[in-house]
């Protein structure tokens, strides 16, 4: 999908929600619309202009990247109203999730000090995020790429899990060896929770030592120009006892199940449903206490939420996580993720890095 199929979209969308143009702040949003990958730097785009503001920095990339878009230098001055008054847009939303509170009470002084007609400025939701949900085919080539990278590091690192290793010397392997293996960065702050720190979902990884007989959840994400993926597993150390057998059994069948089961139209509460009652089934329903998944793309949480109760609709082109989780306080927890596309209707796993056989438990 060309950059110029992206804006159309989006005016799209601005003429339904009666406004005549935007300010676009978010940063990910930002490089889905124009390319842009510096860290400064506002669009405002109308029915007939589209503008990338930033300052001296990166005027020279912006042109580069941004072919498509009118370059506008700024500086320490207001520039909002100016631009916006020649762009003649009266009804300018922002992304009020992303911009801050300094920022809008500085637009808001200079409209109040500004002359001639001014602009309204109207809070939008979302808006761009819905549209990155779905990923045309040049989105889903760099997730795949980012995705075979953070598999290949798991599947390199996590058969080296020996008792006497710690957690933060084997995120620095994971991390190592996906920047090794062409990862531009990291998605996020690798996690790995061995024993009872795996009860804890979002653990940072420490000095604990491993032991024999661990559950160790690992949950790591490569970045690869700009696309972000999200993987994990849970290993054990040693031999497996019936409580990790049964906890470990019941998480898998949940997420093959919710894989299988959701067909392109389903709604993110319908897929949650699907891997929660089999949890809830097998007595562990407490212990699942975050969603079945999200979207991923430009940034590693983005649409469709799939969660209980949500009303997302997981068409063919979204791509999301499938990762049902168990956490038993003072023992540990499992959780299993995979990235999916949905495509031709159904879910087609992406994530390739092994997982544990079931135990038959």
């Amino acid at each position: 999908m060309s950059i110029d199929l992206r804006i159309q979209r989006l005016r799209q969308r601005l003429d339904e929600e009666e406004l005549d143009g935007i300010l676009v702040s978010s940063a990910e949003n930002r490089r889905y619309l124009s390319g842009f990958t510096g860290s400064a730097g506002h669009l405002l785009i109308s029915a007939a202009d589209a503008v990338l503001a930033t300052d001296f920095r990166y005027v020279e990339q912006a042109a580069n990247q941004s072919p498509d878009f009118r370059i506008e230098r700024i500086g320490r001055d207001p520039w909002f109203v100016g631009l916006a008054q020649e762009m003649d847009v009266r009804r300018v939303g922002f992304e009020s999730d992303d911009l801050t509170v300094a920022f809008h009470s500085a637009l808001l002084k200079a409209l109040d000090g500004a002359e001639g007609e001014k602009p309204e400025l109207v809070p939008t939701t979302e808006i761009v995020q819905k549209l990155r949900a779905v990923k045309d085919q040049g989105e889903l080539e760099l997730l795949t790429r980012a995705v075979a990278i953070a598999d290949e590091a798991m599947d390199r690192v996590a058969p080296t899990i020996e008792p006497g290793v710690t957690e933060g010397a084997v995120a620095w392997e994971l991390e190592r060896t996906m920047r090794e293996l062409g990862a531009e960065s990291v998605s996020f702050e690798v996690i790995v929770g061995t024993g009872p720190n795996g009860a804890l979902p979002h653990h940072r990884a420490d000095d604990t030592v491993i032991k024999a007989g661990d559950a160790v959840v690992i949950d790591m994400g490569a970045s690869h120009e700009g696309y972000c993926s999200d993987l994990t597993r849970t290993w054990i150390v040693g031999e497996a006892d019936d409580t990790f057998k049964r906890v470990y059994d019941t998480v898998l069948r949940a997420q093959l199940a919710a894989e299988e089961a959701v067909t392109s139209g389903s709604t993110g509460g319908e897929a949650d449903e699907i891997a929660r009652d089999i949890i809830a089934e097998a007595g562990y329903g407490d212990e699942f206490g975050h969603s079945l998944g999200h979207g991923v793309g430009l940034a590693v949480h983005e649409h469709p939420r799939v969660a209980a109760n949500s009303e997302d609709v997981l068409e063919d082109g979204t791509v999301f996580t499938v990762e049902p989780g168990i956490y038993l306080s003072g023992w540990g927890g499992v959780r299993i993720e995979d990235i999916v596309v949905m495509e031709n209707g159904r879910a087609r796993v992406l994530s390739r890095a092994a997982k544990l056989p079931a135990f038959g438990s």
